[in-house]
């Protein structure tokens, strides 16, 4: 790419804006220039607005520190200075959804880490190794919004991302009922040990919301596109039932996962889809792309956060103890890092597909 492209964080002071931050210091394709965030942080070199609350294991990029925070509610001079925009805000889901919308309106595309827009029937929500297909529905999107080139675009849930990638691999064994339950890191919730004493030694059996999403966002990413309606109609199956609990980790959202197949696959044949599944990000080679999307760990210890949550850069998945089961067919173990792949990560690979496809161009 000749000139980089003028990207935007909203939210760009909370643990998954600061992510964005980190994780697009001297992106190939991209480059950071505006920073926008609530109003109590506007006016304040982004340094100052983070200080103290730095959660990054890297320092503060250089090339950010003495940006001034803009108010993220000042859409359209916000919107002026980019060529697109990354959302982490931290609002209700309304406000969200006019924000982001308000943005994409002034011709500025969205890519969306909240949840408030994964159920807008044309709004892509997309894993970009399993369901990029999905973006053809921002045609749809545009005219609804009556833009040209602005649009919002989705990633999911960061706890599904621990085994939907499993089980999107496996579809042609036709997996039809799923109980997966989550452990999920307290980065999730966009606190550390410092913010959340209380969660060290110790588990939460409730996360609002996120059983909800566990079990629905699946079918919506193995939806089809219908033309007629210019809309993503959700799967129907497999059914999902499942639990999510905090545990006292910082990064990595790990699940137990239990299935059912009308197919009879083999542990071979299921390791093996696992193992060379690739999506279009491998064979574009985009920059933020894992080589080896998921691998599979043969230890009956694995995988473990400690050992393999930064595989790939936290853009890879880590599945292992797949085990025939006494009531389902199969068993197994999964693991996604949540900030990486489950959020900033999957937002900028996103992007980068956005990017390629043409629907991310410069204004």
């Amino acid at each position: 790419m000749d000139e980089k492209l003028r990207a935007g964080v909203l939210g760009a002071t909370g643990m998954v804006g600061q992510r964005f931050v980190a994780m697009l210091e001297n992106h190939p394709w991209f480059e950071v220039t505006t920073l926008a965030a609530s109003p109590r942080s506007a006016g304040k070199t982004y340094a100052q607005a983070v200080d103290g609350r730095w959660k990054m294991e890297t320092p503060i990029p250089e090339a950010v520190k003495d940006l001034k925070i803009l108010d993220v509610s000042e859409v359209e001079k916000v919107a002026a200075q980019v060529d697109f925009v990354f959302s982490a805000v931290s609002m209700s889901k309304d406000k969200i959804k006019a924000i982001e919308e308000a943005y994409a309106k002034t011709e500025t595309p969205v890519v969306s880490n909240n949840s408030a827009h994964r159920w807008t029937p044309d709004v892509p929500m997309v894993v970009p190794e399993i369901n990029p297909e999905h973006f053809k529905v921002i045609d749809y999107q545009r005219k609804r919004l009556g833009t040209k080139r602005g649009f919002i675009a989705v990633k999911p849930n960061c706890s599904i991302q621990s085994y939907a990638p499993a089980l999107s691999a496996w579809l042609k064994f036709e997996p039809y009922e799923v109980i997966a339950s989550t452990y999920q890191a307290i980065s999730g919730a966009g606190k550390n040990f410092d913010d959340w004493p209380e969660m060290k030694g110790n588990i939460i059996p409730f996360i609002s919301g996120e059983e909800e999403k566990s079990e629905k966002e699946p079918l919506k990413i193995w939806g089809q596109l219908d033309e007629a309606k210019g809309e993503i109609v959700p799967a129907t199956s497999p059914v999902i039932t499942s639990q999510c609990i905090r545990v006292p980790i910082l990064y990595g959202h790990t699940a137990t996962v239990f299935v059912k197949f009308k197919q009879n696959p083999t542990k071979e044949e299921l390791v093996a889809a696992l193992e060379s599944y690739q999506g279009l990000p491998q064979s574009l080679n985009l920059p933020s792309t894992p080589k080896q999307f998921i691998q599979y760990l043969s230890e009956d210890d694995r995988p473990q956060v400690a050992k393999d949550v930064n595989f790939e850069n936290g853009m890879g998945i880590s599945i292992g103890r797949l085990r025939k089961d006494s009531v389902y067919d199969w068993k197994f173990v999964g693991l996604s890092h949540n900030t990486a792949r489950g959020a900033a990560g999957g937002g900028v690979l996103s992007a980068e597909l956005l990017t390629a496809q043409g629907y991310i161009t410069k204004k």
